[in-house]
């Protein structure tokens, strides 16, 4: 029995860098059930799949748009002072596939988490450039350049909400629904100071989401300890992984 169904849900997208592919799963299986997505939000990567999905973009594009990201192509050395990498064409992308687009143009509410990297300041995103939210909230620190958007230095949301209840509870909704992506265990050494940094965040992120997903109904966690949070090739068994878990759990409900 699918509890969920007639049920108004809003689904908050965590961060995971390419583990973020498993949250096309996710929504593949709450459609197949026939689960209605009222309101999405996103931090980090959910952020791309948030933004893709709430102006319309069904699973399979957003799947054929995922699997030919490349990260010579999402991202490009660059001489600051403040980060490794430009994420600058994450935004490019995202307005290649829904257009240079507001939220207010969103066919469902969206909304995206950053953190001012000046103050700690939670930063949540739904008005102006969709392009340039997915860019702040994407941006990890020390990789890559912070964004400046209406007068804040901006970094990737995971900072302060990993997984973006709270810009949900606002909608009239009856299940705040999480997908958490951040593995309990990590079995590869670094290979290079990208991972560092990587890791670092991530074991951050862990701390601070044992405080933020309290007030979710469901969360969704696929185990992807297996998984490399920066390797392209697994895009497809992570979709997998997504549609799996939350099958199981629907039908537990």
């Amino acid at each position: 029995m699918n509890k969920l169904k007639n049920k108004k849900v809003a689904l908050a997208l965590g961060g995971g860098a390419v583990l973020g592919a498993a949250h096309i799963g996710v929504i593949k299986a709450l459609e197949e059930f026939g689960v209605e997505i009222k309101a999405i939000s996103g931090t980090s990567a959910g952020a791309i799949v948030a933004s893709l999905y709430a102006f319309g973009k069904s699973v399979k594009e957003i799947e054929k748009i995922v699997l030919e990201f490349e990260w010579k192509n999402l991202s490009s050395l660059t001489l600051s002072k403040y980060g490794v990498l430009s994420n600058e064409k994450i935004g490019e992308m995202i307005k290649l596939n829904i257009g240079d687009k507001t939220f207010k143009e969103a066919k469902i509410p969206l909304a995206m988490i950053a953190t001012d990297i000046t103050n700690g300041d939670k930063v949540v995103l739904d008005k102006g450039s969709v392009a340039d939210a997915v860019m702040a909230s994407t941006c990890i620190p020390g990789i890559f350049v912070p964004i400046e958007l209406d007068g804040r230095f901006l970094v990737d949301g995971g900072v302060v909400e990993n997984i973006p209840l709270s810009c949900l509870k606002k909608e009239d909704v009856d299940i705040l629904m999480g997908v958490d992506l951040v593995p309990e265990k990590f079995y590869k050494k670094p290979e290079n100071v990208i991972d560092v940094l990587y890791n670092s965040f991530t074991f951050l992120v862990k701390i601070n989401k044992k405080f933020q997903i309290k007030d979710a109904d469901i969360i969704i966690k696929p185990d992807l300890c297996k998984f490399n949070p920066v390797e392209m090739s697994q895009i497809k068994d992570l979709i997998e992984a997504g549609y799996n878990e939350t099958k199981k759990i629907i039908t537990t409900l």
